[in-house]
């Protein structure tokens, strides 16, 4: 495995956002010989504070939770007009992890309250709300379909694992000392992923046979990496510093780099999100 992503030090895990000023850029990607393609890179956030946890509603649109006034809502990006809004109308609270309602034109976001209170809403157009599992410490999650979710929700000091159906309300928890990257597998109907802290502390992706609840490894991230994407169902993406890596499952089982990304000025990237047709990348990171 590439030597310096080793030498990186051992995240500490906060719940929600553990960076204070970054920004969301965008770029076009393309698959190259030496890994990514990566053109017409641009800040799309460019906002003092907290912006943060991209997620792609379609080709044309993503969404992220966007510092607005001192607050943190659900800002929305629409790609070909370069415009940016915010898509609910603000709450006592702060919105996170944005993303689509599968099969639905509402959002679904974290809210954070100021009684300390952390519940998994669904947002309309119409500026409506609803929790929608109550008493659910909700952290981060990612939607099988319609009605089952997969998710890392708050336990004391750290992070289960659990899946949850929206209709009948029902939680079960599979793992402990879960991370914080969930996802589903593009080009599979029953299969997501999800990062567990290993013996040695460091975060290991395993998929997700949502069917049976069969978990098998998939790979080690690096020290102090721990988010991940899917640029296919045979290829992980995660970022480093200022470059990104890939890891192929019919690989030779190691990290390669894919871009480097150092001519932007940016540092310590995190959290990624790939367009549905696979075009275009999000990322956070912090400006330099």
């Amino acid at each position: 495995m590439t030597k310096h992503l080793f030498a990186l030090l051992l995240l500490s895990s906060t719940f929600l956002f553990s960076q204070e000023n970054t920004e969301v850029y965008l770029m076009d990607i393309h698959p190259a010989y030496s890994g990514l393609e990566v053109y017409n890179m641009q800040n799309i956030s460019e906002n003092p504070g907290y912006d943060n946890q991209p997620h792609f509603i379609d080709n044309h649109t993503l969404v992220f939770a966007g510092s607005n006034k001192e607050q943190t809502d659900i800002s929305v990006h629409h790609i070909p007009s370069q415009k940016k809004s915010f898509f609910n109308s603000p709450t006592a609270g702060g919105e996170y992890s944005p993303a689509p309602m599968f099969d639905s034109e509402n959002i679904t976001a974290v809210r954070l309250d100021p009684d300390g209170k952390q519940r998994l809403y669904a947002y309309s157009k119409s500026g409506k709300s609803k929790v929608l599992i109550p008493n659910l410490q909700v952290a981060y999650y990612a939607f099988k379909d319609k009605n089952t979710l997969l998710a890392s929700v708050l336990d004391g000091d750290g992070l289960d694992l659990v899946v949850a159906n929206l209709q009948t309300k029902q939680v079960d928890t599979l793992k402990y000392n879960a991370g914080r990257s969930i996802h589903k597998v593009p080009n599979t109907k029953k299969t997501m992923s999800y990062t567990f802290l290993n013996e040695d502390g460091n975060y290991d992706v395993y998929q997700l046979n949502m069917e049976n609840l069969e978990s098998f490894f998939v790979a080690q991230l690096p020290i102090g990496i721990q988010d991940h994407i899917w640029l296919s169902e045979s290829q992980l993406l995660i970022g480093s510093g200022d470059k990104l890596f890939i890891y192929d499952l019919f690989g030779n089982g190691e990290w390669h780099e894919a871009a480097d990304l150092s001519e932007y000025n940016i540092s310590n990237i995190t959290r990624l999100a790939v367009s549905p047709n696979g075009k275009k990348l999000a990322i956070v990171a912090e400006p330099k």
